[in-house]
C-alpha cells in the first residue's frame, strides 16, 4: 500500500504534435514500466488508427513507479491526452481525475491556439502546472524567447521550465523530479465510505465492460459489491487492477489511485462516465460532481449499405459510445436511404474517426449524409424547435425565424499569412473581436458562424497559410441569420438525404456546385434529366444529364428524307412518354461523393 503523499495524478496536455506521446514514452521507459524489447514509438496509441495518423484519440492511463533523488519511491499515475480540439472533451475528464498537468511546448514553435485551450481547462480544474520545452536538441529551438511567450500569453510563470528532447531522453530524468517536487499530493480518507469517479469506460470481448476509475475515498476490492449512483445498478466486482502499461491485478485500489475494475457487466448503458462508483453495504451519501456533459455540434446521418446491417450498427454504436461519451445517436429513416442513426460530433475530425472505427472495428459499410450543424426554430405559435436535419425542416410560414449558432474562434498565425487568413474569415460572415501580437505571429479572434466552420474552414485555413496557422473554438451564443433551406431535385423528384441549410447570400453557389457534381456522377439515361437545386417553389440552379441516344436511322440508306423524320419523330414521343414515367436510380456512389461536399 502507497502512502498518499507519496502519490502524484498528472496529465500531459499540449497543442498537436509538440510531443505529448514522446515523452510519455520516454517517461515510461525511465521507470522501467516496460524494456527496452518491448518499447515501441507512442506506445498509448494503441489503436491501429492512431498509429496510422500519428495522433492521439484516446486519453491512456499508466501507473509508474520512480525512485526520486530523495530515496523515496513514488507512485506515478500519467495520463497521455490528445491534442486535436475535437476530442477535448477526453482531455477534460483526464484533468478531472488528476492534481497537475505537464504543460508541452514546443521550443521550436511556441505556443498554438490548442495550447491555450487546453491550459485553462487545466487551470478551471485548479492543476499545479509545470511547463515542459520539448525539442530542445533542434537548431531552431528558441527557449528564452518561449519562456517568456509562455509568461506573456497564458499568464504562468515559466522560469521554472524544464528543457527537453521526448525523442533522444534529454533532461527526462529532470521531469520526474520536477513531477515529485512541484505537483501535489491526492487527498483521500481511506476509512471513508468508497467514492470512485468513473473516468472512461471501454467494451473489452472477453471482460465485459472494463472501466477506469480515480479512487477519491475508501477502498475497492475484489469480490466487493458496488452500487453506481446516477444508474442506481449493482454489481460484484471480479478484479481490480492498474496499467503498467500491460494489466496488472492489484489486491485493492486506494484513494488517490487510479486504476480500473471488471464486475461482469454486459449492459453498455449502465457504467456512464462521470458517475460515481459506491459500496453498496456502506454507501456515500453524496456523488461527486461528475462532468459536464458534452455538447455536440456537428450531425450527419449514418446509414449502413446493407439494411440487414441496421441492427449490427445500433449495436456497435453503443460500444462505441461506452468508450467515447462525447458522441451521440438517435434512430432515424430516409425515404433514400432506409434505416439509420442522426449522430451529434464534436467536429469534423471526430465524425470521421468514428466512421473510421464503426467501418474497423466493426465491419460495417455506412454512408455518411452531409454535416449540418443545429438550428434553433422559433415558431410563430411561440415554440422552440431544435433542427438537426436539413429533411424535417417545417414549412416555411410557420416559422417566425431561425437561430444558427456562433463560435469564438482563436487563430495564431505567422504575420506574413494574417492577410489571407483574415480574407478567409471575412468571406465566412466573420466578425473579428480582437487582434494582437505576441512577437512576430499574430493572434487573432473571431466570431463565426458554425455553419460556416463545418465544412472546409480548416483545410482552406491550413491551405492559406502553408500549415502554420493553428485554430481553436468554442461554442459561443445563438443568433437570428437569413437562413434558407435548399432542396435538391433529381428528375422533379425531391432527395432529402441531400437537402441542406444555408445562408440566403450564399445558398444559389452551394446549390450549383452539388448540381455540377451530381450532373457528373449520376448514370445517363435514354431520357434528359433535370438536376435542379430549389429554395421553396423558386428554382435557384439547374443542370441537365443529356439522354443517351440511340441512333434509330442506321437502317435508312438513301432514300427520301421523310423516312428519316418519321422514324425520329417516334423516337422522340417514346422518349416524352419514358420522362413522364421514368424512374431514376441514384447510386449508392454518387450519394457518397455528392455528400463529400466540403473537399471542393
Amino acid at each position: 500500500m502507497t502512502d498518499l503523499s507519496h502519490i502524484r495524478n498528472f496529465s500531459i496536455i499540449a497543442h498537436i504534435d509538440h510531443g505529448k506521446s514522446t515523452l510519455a514514452d520516454r517517461l515510461i521507459h525511465l521507470c522501467g514500466g516496460l524494456s527496452d524489447r518491448e518499447m515501441q514509438e507512442q506506445v498509448l496509441d494503441s489503436m491501429d488508427i492512431e498509429r496510422e495518423r500519428g495522433i492521439t484519440i484516446k486519453s491512456q492511463t499508466v501507473r509508474l513507479d520512480y525512485t526520486a533523488k530523495d530515496g523515496k519511491t513514488y507512485q506515478l499515475n500519467l495520463m497521455d491526452t490528445p491534442g486535436h480540439v475535437d476530442f477535448a472533451y477526453e482531455v477534460s475528464r483526464s484533468l478531472a481525475a488528476c492534481e497537475g498537468s505537464l504543460l508541452v511546448v514546443d521550443s521550436t514553435q511556441g505556443v498554438e491556439a490548442q495550447t491555450l485551450a487546453n491550459v485553462y481547462q487545466a487551470i478551471e480544474n485548479n492543476h499545479e502546472i509545470i511547463p515542459v520545452l520539448n525539442k530542445a536538441d533542434l537548431p531552431a529551438s528558441e527557449p528564452e524567447r518561449i519562456q517568456q511567450q509562455i509568461e506573456d500569453v497564458i499568464g504562468i510563470d515559466a522560469s521554472g521550465a524544464v528543457l527537453v528532447s521526448a525523442k533522444t531522453g534529454l533532461n527526462c530524468d529532470e521531469v520526474l523530479e520536477a513531477i515529485v517536487t512541484t505537483l501535489p499530493a491526492p487527498t483521500g480518507d481511506r476509512d471513508a465510505p468508497l467514492k470512485a469517479l468513473i473516468v472512461d469506460s471501454w467494451y473489452d470481448p472477453y471482460l465485459g465492460v472494463m472501466i477506469l476509475v480515480r479512487i477519491v475515498d475508501g477502498t475497492m476490492k475484489r469480490g466487493m459489491k458496488v452500487t453506481f449512483m446516477n444508474t442506481q445498478t449493482e454489481h460484484q466486482i471480479d478484479q481490480v487492477g492498474c496499467f503498467r502499461p500491460k494489466m496488472e491485478k492489484l489486491a485493492e485500489l486506494a484513494p488517490g489511485e487510479v486504476g480500473y475494475f471488471t464486475a461482469a457487466i454486459k449492459s453498455v448503458a449502465d457504467a456512464a462516465v462521470g458517475d460515481t462508483v459506491t459500496e453498496t453495504k456502506k454507501p456515500a451519501t453524496t456523488a461527486l460532481a461528475g462532468f459536464k456533459p458534452s455538447t455536440p455540434v456537428v450531425w450527419c446521418g449514418l446509414f449502413p449499405v446493407d439494411a440487414a446491417d441496421f441492427e449490427d450498427l445500433r449495436d456497435a454504436l453503443g460500444k462505441l459510445h461506452l468508450n467515447d461519451a462525447s458522441f451521440h445517436f438517435e434512430p432515424e429513416s430516409s425515404a433514400a436511404l432506409g434505416f439509420g442513426f442522426r449522430c451529434g460530433f464534436l467536429g469534423l475530425l471526430h465524425l470521421e474517426i468514428i466512421q473510421e472505427r464503426l467501418e474497423r472495428e466493426y465491419n460495417l459499410d455506412l454512408i455518411t449524409t452531409s454535416p449540418s450543424v443545429v438550428y434553433k426554430l422559433h415558431m410563430n405559435s411561440g415554440d422552440l424547435q431544435e433542427l438537426h436535419n436539413p429533411a424535417d425542416m417545417p414549412d416555411v410560414t410557420k416559422i417566425d425565424f431561425i437561430e444558427e449558432p456562433w463560435i469564438k474562434a482563436t487563430i495564431m498565425v505567422p504575420d506574413e499569412y494574417l492577410g489571407p487568413v483574415l480574407q478567409l474569415c471575412t468571406e465566412r460572415r466573420g466578425e473579428q473581436i480582437e487582434l494582437t501580437y505576441v512577437g512576430a505571429r499574430a493572434m487573432a479572434v473571431y466570431r463565426l458562424p458554425l455553419n460556416e466552420i463545418v465544412f472546409d474552414f480548416y483545410d482552406r485555413l491550413k491551405s492559406c497559410s502553408r500549415g502554420y496557422a493553428s485554430f481553436d473554438y468554442e461554442v459561443d451564443e445563438y443568433r437570428e441569420s437569413d437562413l434558407v433551406k435548399v432542396s435538391i431535385l433529381v428528375n422533379a423528384e425531391p432527395v432529402d438525404a441531400l437537402a441542406f441549410i444555408a445562408h440566403r447570400g450564399q445558398s444559389e453557389s452551394r446549390a450549383r456546385q452539388v448540381c455540377s457534381r451530381l450532373k457528373d456522377l449520376i448514370p445517363r439515361q435514354l431520357f434528359k434529366i433535370p438536376i435542379q437545386g430549389a429554395i421553396g417553389g423558386k428554382v435557384i440552379a439547374r443542370e441537365t444529364i443529356s439522354a443517351m441516344r440511340k441512333d434509330v436511322t442506321a437502317k435508312c440508306y438513301g432514300g427520301d428524307i421523310t423516312r428519316k423524320k418519321k422514324l425520329l419523330e417516334k423516337q422522340k414521343a417514346g422518349k416524352k412518354k419514358m420522362r413522364q414515367f421514368g424512374k431514376v436510380e441514384i447510386p449508392q456512389s454518387a450519394f457518397i461523393a455528392a455528400l463529400k461536399m466540403g473537399d471542393d
